[in-house]
C-alpha cells in the first residue's frame, strides 16, 4: 500500500516538475525537481529485496548521487561527474547480482550506439576545440554503457529497462546540448529519467531467475 502511494506520488509530482514549474526561479526549480527522486530513494528504502541486501544498498546509493547530480547539472560538467559516480554504485550493484551470459549482438548493438553517440556528440566539441568537455563527455559514454552492459548480465527485467531509458534520456538530453535542439526536450528526457529511476529502483524486489542458455555466441 505505501509503495502504492509513493509510485502515485512520484508520477504526480514528477508531471508537476515537468509541465507546471517555471524555469524562474532556479532554487524552486531545483527543489521541485529533487522531491520526485527523494521519494524513489523513499520507494527503493521500502521495497523488500529479493536479490540480495549489498544490491538494495547499492542502488541506493546510486539513486542519491543521482539526486545530488539533479541539483549541480545546471553546472554540466559537475552534474556529468556526479551522475558518473552514481553508475558505478549502479555498476557495482549490478555486477553483485546473479551474472548471466548475455548474445554477442547485444555487446555489439551497445558498442555500435557508444562510437556512433562518441563521434557526433564528443565529436562536435572537439572541433571547436572543448578537448575537456569532449573527453568527459567520451568517459561518460563509456560508463553509462558499462552500466547497461552490467544491468543486462543480471538479467532483471526492471533494471535492464531502467537502464536503457536512461541511457535514452541521456541521448535526448547530450543530443539537445550539442547537436540540434530536441522539440518538447525537457518531457522526453525527464519522463524517461524518472522512470528509469523507478525501474532501477523497483528492481531490488526482482527475482532473480535461473537461465537455460546455449552457450554458443555467448559472453560470460
Amino acid at each position: 500500500m505505501v509503495r502504492r502511494i509513493l509510485i502515485t506520488a512520484i508520477i504526480a509530482l514528477g508531471i508537476i516538475y515537468i509541465f507546471f514549474i517555471p524555469n524562474d526561479p532556479v532554487s524552486f526549480k531545483i527543489t521541485m525537481k529533487l522531491i520526485p527522486m527523494a521519494l524513489i530513494i523513499l520507494f527503493a528504502s521500502t521495497t523488500k529485496s529479493m536479490v540480495t541486501n549489498t544490491y538494495k544498498q547499492l542502488i541506493i546509493f546510486g539513486l542519491f548521487v543521482c539526486m545530488i547530480a539533479d541539483g549541480v547539472i545546471y553546472w554540466f560538467l559537475a552534474g556529468l561527474v556526479t551522475f558518473f559516480i552514481g553508475h558505478i554504485f549502479y555498476i557495482f550493484a549490478f555486477n553483485h547480482a546473479s551474472r548471466k551470459p548475455v548474445p554477442r549482438f547485444v555487446a555489439f548493438l551497445l558498442l555500435v550506439y557508444g562510437v556512433g553517440m562518441a563521434i557526433w556528440i564528443a565529436g562536435s566539441q572537439f572541433s571547436i576545440g572543448e578537448y575537456i568537455l569532449a573527453s568527459a563527455i567520451i568517459a561518460y559514454i563509456f560508463i553509462i554503457l558499462l552500466m547497461a552492459w552490467m544491468a543486462i548480465r543480471t538479467r532483471l527485467k526492471l533494471a535492464i529497462i531502467g537502464a536503457l531509458l536512461f541511457m535514452f534520456s541521456d541521448s535526448v538530453l547530450a543530443i539537445d546540448r550539442f547537436v540540434f535542439d530536441v522539440p518538447y526536450r525537457d518531457a522526453f528526457v525527464m519522463i524517461t529519467y524518472y522512470a528509469a529511476q523507478v525501474f532501477i529502483a523497483a528492481s531490488i524486489g526482482s527475482r532473480v531467475v535461473k537461465y537455460s542458455v546455449n552457450r554458443k555466441n555467448l559472453i560470460r
